[in-house]
């Protein structure tokens, strides 16, 4: 573990499940803390800002801090500022999405897009749909905080970004780009931050199709923490492994 200036910590599924902590996680984040390492927090929850982030985990009895936090929401806003200079943003998501945008400086519009950005939105409805899958037929390009279909809570696996996101695909006949995991822009945006080298980088994650891949896209290690989205049997049939497998984060040394 000492090796590592930046740990990369996938959070739903292995810091917590929902609204409940996972106890060796914890655990794991406050004796790296102790030894100097400050873990980063990497999501493809596009919802929450990072000060909500935070104050969940806080919640957890984890000290979070909130530059520390990465999210496919501000991956997206710096992805579309990079990409996209000047354009303007037709969003469909929450408040994370939303200050991610703003943060960057982004114009928001309800009509005539350069951009169409979808981030998960429970409040969504057809006339919203209906307008993205317009703009998108116009011309509009078409970028997703992430494509994960489902992802778990404290009640079991609820509709993900990705299933909205496939309805979009179907109704425009268009794919999108993709920011969040497995691609490895949060990966990227977090080595340019830290100025690090890649071999001072890990990926840490139970999700082998998002979490590893995206530490294996963007060539650093990766460590599998068993318990969530991916078993041990399946991750052992995968050609890639990742560099550690280990049960809880506390095996890892």
């Amino acid at each position: 573990m000492n090796r590592y200036k930046a740990i990369c910590l996938d959070l739903d599924g292995t810091v917590y499940r929902g609204t409940e902590p996972i106890a060796e996680a914890v655990e794991f984040i406050a004796a790296a803390q102790k030894l100097g390492v400050d873990p980063y927090f990497i999501t493809n929850n596009a919802s929450m800002t990072r000060v909500q982030i935070q104050e969940k985990l806080k919640g957890f009895g984890i000290q979070a801090n909130v530059e520390r936090i990465m999210t496919s929401a501000i991956a997206a806003a710096k992805y579309c500022k990079k990409m996209a200079e000047g354009a303007s943003v037709m969003m469909i998501g929450e408040t994370g999405l939303e200050e991610a945008l703003e943060a960057e400086g982004i114009r928001l519009t309800k009509q005539n897009p350069d951009v169409v950005l979808m981030g998960i939105d429970r409040g969504i409805t057809y006339a919203k749909l209906a307008d993205a899958c317009l703009a998108i037929r116009a011309g509009a390009h078409f970028i997703a905080t992430n494509g994960d279909k489902a992802f778990p809570t404290e009640r079991g696996f609820v509709p993900g970004n990705g299933s909205f996101v496939a309805l979009m695909e179907m109704a425009t006949g268009k794919k999108p780009v993709f920011v969040g995991k497995p691609e490895p822009y949060m990966l990227e945006f977090i080595q340019q931050m830290g100025d690090y080298r890649k071999e001072e980088m890990i990926m840490v994650g139970d999700n082998y199709d998002t979490d590893i891949q995206a530490g294996i896209r963007f060539g650093i290690d990766t460590l599998h923490v068993a318990g969530g989205v991916t078993s041990k049997e399946d991750l052992l049939a995968k050609t890639e492994q990742p560099t550690y497998h280990v049960p809880t984060l506390l095996d890892w040394k």
